[in-house]
């Protein structure tokens, strides 16, 4: 987190949740219809995805976070990154608050359903992630992940060996059973001499995965699986986290599981289908797991060194990508109910509801001072 501010905003959510429900904050945000939320909606957790058909669309990446709540909180989240991914950036202050405004036009453009979508050939960071994405395969994922094509997980930094339970668990977690439900999720049922089949699938290897600031106190395993017979066999990736409870806040809604790994498929189903329909919960040695299919074409956006004219373009183009996702949600009465609340809080002078850029500035400014604190703790123990 101490690489730059933007990453300090990516990897600290539970400074953004502190500062929701603050009593500074309490009733100044307007609030939208109770629906799926991604309650982390920053820049990093939107990117390509793909379906189980490979077909790849711009859609919300992580759900660990996802609640049914108000769908404004994902905007705020949404507009401190982009300030903060134009700051790394070293881009004025001008450009900041152009994208403020043009996300609030493109959410609405996509919440309305008026050309929802920018021109991606317009928006070069962007056109090339989508490239890279559609020409990815198997080799590309198992290299960056597993550093190597061959059927097996390598031990080292990033993957430890599994204790003799874990192992034991993770193979009862591969019966009969389970291993139809995670087919089912990675590559649907295929046609065999005219009858629809449930590929086999086997667990090859597996390792405890640390991976990062999400790993930290919870089960996290990767596990590489074998789909289908010998001479035809593929292999996939499967990420099997621990769901805990979500910090985001949350509407009182019996709508929303009580059981978190059933909350983040359901939020994942909701707001980026062709996400969700790859994912599974279920348990793992008692514990609440959600089991996720990694896909090659599944990539994140690297938002450095932006220009201005990109960044206000990507900027309406991410706030489209979260209006869409919302929108799918709400009945057309609570779309134009909710659009015309968003519209009504414009002020003059400025082309922003004032909610959401003095969100933003506060939000800020509040991140600044935090990660410059972190920066002085972390050369701290560098010396020592």
């Amino acid at each position: 987190m101490a690489e730059s501010a933007h990453a300090y905003v990516r990897g600290n959510t539970v400074r953004f949740y502190d500062w929701l429900l603050s009593d500074a904050v309490k009733g100044t945000l307007p609030e939208g219809p109770a629906i799926w939320i991604c309650g982390d909606c920053h820049t990093g957790n939107l990117g390509p995805v793909a379906d189980i058909d490979g077909n790849i669309e711009i859609q919300i990446r992580d759900l660990d976070q996802t609640v049914i709540g108000n769908p404004a909180h994902d905007l705020l989240r949404l507009g401190l990154s982009l300030a903060m991914a134009a700051r790394s950036s070293d881009l004025p202050g001008v450009t900041t608050a152009l994208m403020i405004e043009v996300l609030m036009e493109g959410y609405l453009e996509a919440l309305t359903g008026r050309n929802p979508k920018t021109a991606l050939s317009k928006v070069d960071p962007i056109r090339k992630v989508m490239r890279q994405s559609q020409a990815r395969t198997w080799r590309h994922l198992a290299e960056e992940r597993i550093e190597d094509v061959t059927p097996t997980i390598p031990l080292g930094r990033r993957f430890w060996p599994l204790t003799a339970d874990e192992r034991k668990h993770l193979k009862r977690l591969f019966n009969k059973e389970s291993c139809d439900q995670i087919a089912r999720c990675i590559q649907g049922p295929q046609l065999e001499d005219g009858k629809q089949r449930v590929p086999k699938i086997e667990l090859l290897d597996a390792a405890y995965w640390m991976k990062g600031c999400s790993s930290l106190g919870r089960l996290r395993f990767a596990a590489l699986i074998g789909v289908g017979k010998k001479k035809n066999k593929e292999y996939r990736l499967l990420d099997i986290k621990e769901a805990t409870h979500a910090a985001a806040p949350c509407a009182n809604s019996s709508d929303m599981p009580a059981n978190n790994a059933e909350r983040v498929v359901t939020g994942a189903r909701n707001l980026s289908p062709y996400l969700g329909d790859r994912m599974l919960a279920t348990t793992l040695a008692g514990k609440q797991v959600v089991i996720r299919d990694l896909r090659p074409e599944d990539l994140k956006f690297d938002l450095a060194h932006l220009t201005q004219n990109d960044a206000i373009a990507i900027a309406r183009l991410m706030a489209g990508v979260v209006g869409r996702a919302h929108a799918r949600q709400m009945k057309r009465s609570e779309r134009v109910a909710w659009s015309r609340d968003l519209k009504s809080r414009h002020t003059k002078g400025l082309d922003a509801p004032r909610w959401l850029w003095t969100g933003v500035l506060d939000l800020a400014a509040l991140h600044e001072a935090a990660y410059l604190e972190h920066c002085r703790r972390f050369a701290l123990t560098q010396i020592g």
